[in-house]
């Protein structure tokens, strides 16, 4: 599950001039628009949406005090009711990955995270280099699916370094360092859960067209990108390792109780959202539970890993306030934000105004439209924040794809996708700066191995589009 925002340094004198410019550009572009025979609530959405996209982009203040804007401004301006905001705000997909974020807290609590990694770097083997890098991807990109992939990373770290010291095989430090980030970005494409675009995008798609995208439907598309991304990312980084011999690997040791209940619980949980729609309905409608939602199931798991001891000595539960407090809270209004502009877009007619701007996006080839938004959304989010990139772009090319009577699909889930598929920068992911924190290479290695990976990214993800929506 990726939380990331952004990790670009801020120097005092840009603070400055993009703490007044957010503000000056929205005066000067709402005006403009308003002078062009734009309405005044298009005009205002245009304006307090410029201003959000500069503060995200150059981060004068965080990120998530930004996300605030429109819950202030839109219903001042007349956008929308105070009512429509505080349900963008408290969106189903939103709470749905409040309760993820909560359940991956009673994983990382519970040590069971780091068994997972270590039962699949050990089912590989460690009778080559190869082998060994494939595992600890396999391993980051499994658990990024369903938690951060900051945390991911961060445990699977010292389980490599230690690993890189006993090795013989100079060439080894590279290729598995990098891929144990790059597999945990790759993960998260995997679930809705797995990476905060994939949830922009279900809900600002639920928010225009009144669909609702399952979990199990999500998994349909993105399972198989990583199926396919994840070997080949692995190939590329193994390209020259020969290395073959036993390599060292940490002990699992005994299952532990809480391991075993945490496991269960989330088990349940996870079968509970596939299943809650398919197959024939699902189990929603063999219990005709028709108001059922993905956030709801979470929420009861959520209570349950509060309730089901330990079975440590120390009579505590699976799960405790104070490790479900750490999750990222700002993130969450970060996604209201996104929400609520789309649902500004729609209500002031400035969505149908930049369709019609876009019709000429009809004329061009579906597979080079995808292959553009792919890669223009991979470079972006080489030096912005995934997160608020996709919050921005979702309203847009679900106008586009109006205008061009595309299947919005075409066009949304291609950004969703491409902007968790940074690898060439360290400030493009948490994952990235945590493995070159270590500084066991320089970016210039990472800028080498991420330019071909963001390519192959492109390709993947613009092929495999097209063959679900073209």
């Amino acid at each position: 599950m990726h939380d990331t925002m952004s990790t670009t340094a801020i120097t005092p004198t840009s603070f400055n001039h993009a703490l007044w410019a957010g503000p000056a550009i929205a005066v000067v572009a709402g005006l403009t628009a308003a002078s062009q025979g734009l309405g005044n609530p298009a005009a205002i959405t245009l304006g307090i949406t410029l201003w959000c996209v500069v503060w995200w982009v150059f981060e004068p203040i965080p990120i998530p005090a930004t996300s605030l804007i429109p819950l202030a401004l839109l219903p001042m301006a007349g956008i929308l009711t105070s009512k429509q905001v505080a349900a963008s705000y408290g969106h189903p997909l939103i709470l749905l990955l409040l309760g993820g974020f909560i359940l991956s807290t009673a994983l990382e609590k519970n040590g069971a995270h780091r068994r997972i990694a270590l039962s699949m770097v050990r089912a590989f083997g460690g009778s080559s280099s190869r082998r060994l890098v494939f595992g600890f991807m396999t391993a980051s990109a499994v658990l990024s699916m369903w938690i951060s992939n900051t945390a991911t990373t961060l445990m699977l770290l010292p389980v490599a370094l230690a690993v890189i010291e006993d090795a013989t095989d100079p060439e080894l430090t590279v290729p598995l360092l990098l891929g144990i980030a790059y597999g945990a970005s790759v993960g998260g494409l995997g679930t809705p859960i797995g990476t905060p675009p994939n949830i922009v995008f279900m809900g600002v798609y639920t928010e225009t067209f009144g669909q609702e995208i399952g979990f199990a439907q999500w998994m349909a598309w993105g399972v198989p990108v990583v199926a396919l991304f994840l070997p080949l990312l692995g190939w590329w980084l193994t390209r020259n390792l020969t290395f073959k011999g036993q390599v060292k690997l940490p002990e699992v040791g005994a299952w532990q109780a809480p391991e075993r209940r945490v496991l269960i619980v989330f088990a349940i949980t996870a079968l509970a959202w596939v299943t809650r729609k398919e197959p024939f309905g699902g189990w929603s409608e063999l219990f005709d539970l028709p108001y059922t939602n993905d956030a709801i199931v979470a929420f009861l798991a959520v209570v349950v890993m509060f309730l089901v001891p330990s079975g440590k000595r120390d009579g505590t539960a699976l799960l405790d306030w104070e490790t479900a407090n750490k999750i990222p809270w700002g993130m969450l209004i970060l996604f209201g934000a996104g929400i609520s502009i789309a649902e500004g877009f729609t209500q002031s007619g400035l969505s149908q105004i930049i369709g019609q701007g876009l019709t000429g996006l009809a004329n061009l080839p579906a597979l080079l439209l995808i292959g553009c938004i792919c890669l223009a959304v991979t470079f972006l989010t080489e030096a912005t924040s995934n997160t608020a990139t996709t919050t921005l772009l979702m309203p847009i090319l679900a106008a586009a794809a109006i205008a061009a009577a595309v299947d919005p699909r075409l066009l949304m889930i291609p950004a969703a996708m491409s902007a968790s598929c940074a690898f060439m920068l360290p400030v493009a992911t948490a994952p990235n700066v945590i493995v070159y924190s270590t500084g066991r290479f320089n970016v210039q290695t990472m800028v080498r191995e991420g330019l071909a990976l963001n390519l192959l990214g492109v390709i993947i993800i613009t092929t495999a589009c097209y063959i679900f929506f073209g």
